[in-house]
């Protein structure tokens, strides 16, 4: 009777255990379509706050199409696990807008319409050993037809998928160009002719300015301002000339009210001797922001430019024959990947910047900023006057008086973090003016965002780009990635404090770096046995070419020798099975640690959650029978 009561009873709780399954399934198809656990190191499927409330923001209605080619890219597990996180994220991103975003998923097989509407969406296929095409990208596009597309999911920028999605979203939600205020010196707007070329028909603009003006709407201040208006998203500063309290006040006043800059001063300005004449006579040698660079945090060596022999330019100068020869100028910098940070996105796609007589920044003692290094020097670096490069320019001059220090020096740097005011207050004014400023701002609202380059020389195309003339039009071909920083630079500072917060993330892709180092440990100790092994088998084998060589004929070969020959061959077979023996240990003991490895990840938790449930039904059952008997 009591068997029969405790097998019904099992009976009852598997049918509740199977109703209670189906219903946790039910209500979290429902009511938990947005939760999720993630595991993974770098938290690669949790969207970052930034992108969460640019999503839940959204009031314009985005439509999203993922094409992908799932079935040519079967034969390729990387694109195949790489698709699946771009699917997976951009699911996430439709259930958090509310509505406002729709995603479709198009496999556009070949010769199919979906095919041509990836074609017209501006996508680039991959095409693949067998001769396929493989599409992988993203097109977005909002109600008044704003489009933007995201080509090919390449796997270089994995880390920044999410910065990718959430900036193409807030685009389409956000379609008008931003505001670019404008700051400088430098004739950006007519070349180094300045506004007399101009006149005479034959301006060339700074190649960077006609990049700026195509993807911004400009707005040049001019030197004399008291105010910024708050409609302007980014302000550009450009080897500003000499500013007065007011336009400082202004500038302060504006970063501290939650304004973004991206700021170009230069301790000795290159250009500034031969440009002299042709704007006028007021380009300056020299720039500097007065007291606003400590009050953010920050110091930039204003007698000083940085030499470094390990990223010199090459240049070509006469020598003493009358000849020209080939020779490193230290002032002249090509700063490589390793000198740009990876992790920013700013700087992370480019590959060289030309500087030229950059300064160094560093941070201010007790500064209540975080000065992040977007390019630096090498440590084959040093300090030098401005003087000695102003005054002596031969190269080998400047070779001799080189001694590197050792140091890596920072040229551009991303600045944040809370700031005060470097005023008391207002600067006066002619009277009956106060009443329409602002209120005098001490603090800023949040974190401060400025991107500082200690160079201003880098603007100026001869260091960056080549530009060609074709059917009378200007044709630039790049040689450095000078523009790309500074339209990397806007365009970041340029979006919502939200999409700027995003940083770069891990990759999906990660190296078993245990195993990695548990394998080179094994590898290591069987080095040494092979090693040994081998050098007595070379021996062995050399012993054995001197005697077979001195035996002359075979047929009157004495025993001795005979017998000699045969061990040393045995040897030698003796020696290579040992040989073989430790190269298979090794990859025994590998395979053994990755079929370990599996096993963990595979087969372990699922034992030990099943032998977690056969205790607990023991442990309810042996309860059960305790209680009934």
């Amino acid at each position: 009777m009591v068997l029969r009561d405790v097998h019904k009873g099992r009976v009852l709780v598997i049918v509740l255990v199977i109703i209670l399954f189906v219903a946790i399934n039910i209500l979290s198809t429902n009511l938990l379509t947005n939760a999720q656990i993630d595991l993974t190191e770098d938290r690669l499927y949790t969207l970052s706050e930034g992108t969460t409330s640019i999503l839940e923001g959204l009031e314009e209605p985005i439509r999203l199409r993922f094409f992908f080619s799932e079935s040519v890219a079967t034969a390729y597990p990387t694109v195949m696990n790489y698709a699946r996180r771009v699917r997976s994220l951009l699911k996430r991103y439709e259930s958090l807008a509310g509505g406002k975003l729709t995603l479709e998923i198009i496999d556009p097989e070949p010769f199919s319409p979906a095919e041509d509407e990836a074609v017209a969406a501006g996508l680039k296929g991959a095409t693949t050993a067998t001769g396929e095409t493989l599409y992988f990208g993203l097109a977005g596009s909002n109600s008044t037809d704003t489009e933007r597309v995201i080509p090919y999911f390449t796997t270089e920028r994995e880390r920044f998928l999410e910065y990718d999605l959430t900036k193409m979203v807030y685009e389409l939600a956000h379609p008008e160009k931003p505001v670019l205020g404008l700051i400088s010196s430098l004739p950006l707007e007519f070349g180094p002719g300045g506004p007399m070329a101009a006149a005479q028909g034959q301006s060339q603009p700074y190649f960077i300015y006609e990049q700026l003006k195509d993807a911004f709407s400009l707005r040049p201040l001019g030197n004399i301002f008291d105010h910024i208006d708050d409609d302007v998203d980014v302000l550009l500063i450009a080897h500003p000339g000499e500013l007065g309290e007011a336009e400082l006040y202004a500038i302060d006043q504006y970063i501290l009210g939650g304004g973004r800059a991206l700021v170009f001063l230069d301790p000795y300005l290159e250009s500034s001797s031969y440009m002299q004449a042709g704007v006028g006579g007021n380009l300056p040698s020299a720039s500097t922001l007065g007291p606003l660079l400590a009050a953010w945090g920050v110091e930039m060596t204003g007698d000083k430019v940085i030499a470094d022999r390990a990223l010199a330019h090459r240049v070509s100068v006469p020598d003493e024959t009358g000849s020209r020869k080939v020779t490193d100028y230290l002032v002249w910098l090509a700063l490589g990947p390793a000198q740009l940070d990876d992790r920013d996105v700013v700087t992370a796609d480019l590959e060289t910047l030309n500087l030229a007589t950059a300064g160094s920044l560093s941070a201010i003692d007790g500064a209540t900023t975080r000065i992040e290094p977007l390019a630096t020097s090498s440590d084959q670096s040093m300090l030098m006057d401005v003087g000695t490069v102003r005054f002596e320019q031969d190269p080998d001059q400047l070779l001799r008086g080189f001694e590197a220090d050792g140091v890596v020096k920072v040229i551009g740097a991303r600045i944040t973090g809370p700031v005060a005011s470097a005023f008391d207050g207002p600067p006066a004014t002619d009277e009956g003016q106060d009443g329409d400023r602002p209120a005098h701002r001490n603090q800023s609202a949040g974190d401060i965002n400025v991107i500082l380059v200690a160079d201003a020389d880098m603007l100026e195309d001869r260091f960056w780009v080549q530009l060609q003339s074709f059917l009378g039009q200007r044709v630039a071909v790049p040689l450095a990635d000078n523009g790309a920083f500074v339209i990397n630079a806007v365009e970041n500072l340029s979006g919502s404090s939200d999409l700027i917060s995003l940083r770069s993330r891990g990759v999906s892709q990660r190296p078993f770096t245990l195993v990695e180092e548990i394998r080179r440990e094994a590898e290591d100790r069987f080095a040494a046995e092979e090693r040994r092994l081998q050098a007595k088998l070379d021996e062995t084998e050399a012993r054995l070419r001197e005697l077979e060589e001195g035996s002359g004929d075979a047929a009157i070969m004495d025993q001795t020798q005979a017998e000699e020959i045969e061990a040393f061959r045995q040897e030698m077979l003796a020696t290579r099975k040992e040989l073989r023996d430790v190269q298979h240990q090794l990859r025994k003991d590998i395979e053994a640690l990755g079929g370990w490895v599996k096993f963990i990840n595979i087969a372990l938790m699922p034992i030990i959650v099943s032998a977690v449930a056969f205790g607990l039904a023991a442990a309810r059952r042996r309860r059960r029978i305790r209680l009934t008997g």
